[in-house]
């Protein structure tokens, strides 16, 4: 059976490739779900990598949950009302948790469709650009479904509520420029320049100081929960806190000596 993430590496930065091109990457299955939390987690511990790349085999991003065993009620869409929740929240529910968590900057290259699950997959992700023959679903309610995956938190946040409804309540899709018009992708790209244009921007967050990129992007992430105040005093106590890094000394010796800083990641 092939691994259903492959993971590469190339200095600083990771990419993780959703490898079930045949099914169109479904993320719902047990081994896809175990494979992510497992690289999430990894990543967390490892502050040699600066920033992570998803992207999917083939030529779709990911369908989502797998329709299949929903008809056949199989894996965690099997069993009792209770046993279908506890299955959601020991299974594809990991996924938001791990990637939510994880302060490795990630970045979603959107190759091709990205549906139910696989839409609010690019949403867990901090940077998102899509190629022209991607598009977008939050296409749950045409299955009878609602977003099980975090999406009804996800989504309003990255397109604010109005379009964050119209797309959940219609499931329709929408496309690459449409999404970009929208603000769920920074950038679209041809085809063939998806990777190479999400490395540069992989390479550009690479480049800084890896304890700044790592408390920056959980600064962003807790605070759109927080009040201005909360914010400020979470910021307060994270900024003393670098202020004693190495990064911090070196990134500012770098600047007086006008050469290019070396980072540790201390």
């Amino acid at each position: 059976m092939a691994e259903p993430l492959l993971i590469t590496r190339d200095g600083h930065v990771e990419t993780w490739t959703l490898n079930l091109p045949e099914r169109r990457n479904p993320i719902s299955d047990a081994p896809m779900v175990d494979a992510i939390e497992a690289a999430a987690t990894r990543v967390t511990g490892d502050v040699s990598v600066r920033a992570v790349i998803i992207t999917g085999a083939g030529s779709a991003f990911s369908s989502g949950g797998d329709v299949r065993a929903m008809a056949e009620r199989s894996g965690m869409f099997g069993g009792t009302g209770a046993e279908i929740a506890d299955g959601y929240r020991r299974g594809i529910q990991r996924i938001p948790r791990a990637l939510f968590d994880c302060p490795v900057p990630l970045i979603a290259a959107v190759n091709g469709p990205a549906v139910g699950a696989g839409c609010d997959l690019t949403l867990m992700c901090d940077i998102r650009i899509a190629s022209t023959e991607a598009f977008f679903a939050e296409s749950f309610v045409k299955v009878g479904l609602i977003p099980g995956d975090g999406g009804a938190f996800l989504l309003p946040r990255v397109v604010g509520a109005a379009r964050a409804a119209e797309m959940a309540l219609t499931g329709d899709r929408i496309s690459a420029e449409t999404a970009l018009e929208w603000g769920l992708v920074s950038r679209v790209v041809a085809p063939g320049d998806l990777l190479a244009a999400a490395r540069e921007i992989a390479d550009r967050i690479a480049a800084n100081p890896p304890v700044a990129v790592r408390a920056g992007k959980q600064l962003l992430r807790e605070a759109a929960t927080l009040s201005l105040d909360q914010v400020l005093d979470t910021s307060a106590d994270v900024q003393a806190f670098m202020h004693g890094t190495a990064d911090h000394a070196e990134a500012v010796a770098a600047f007086v000596e006008k050469r290019e800083p070396r980072f540790s990641g201390e």
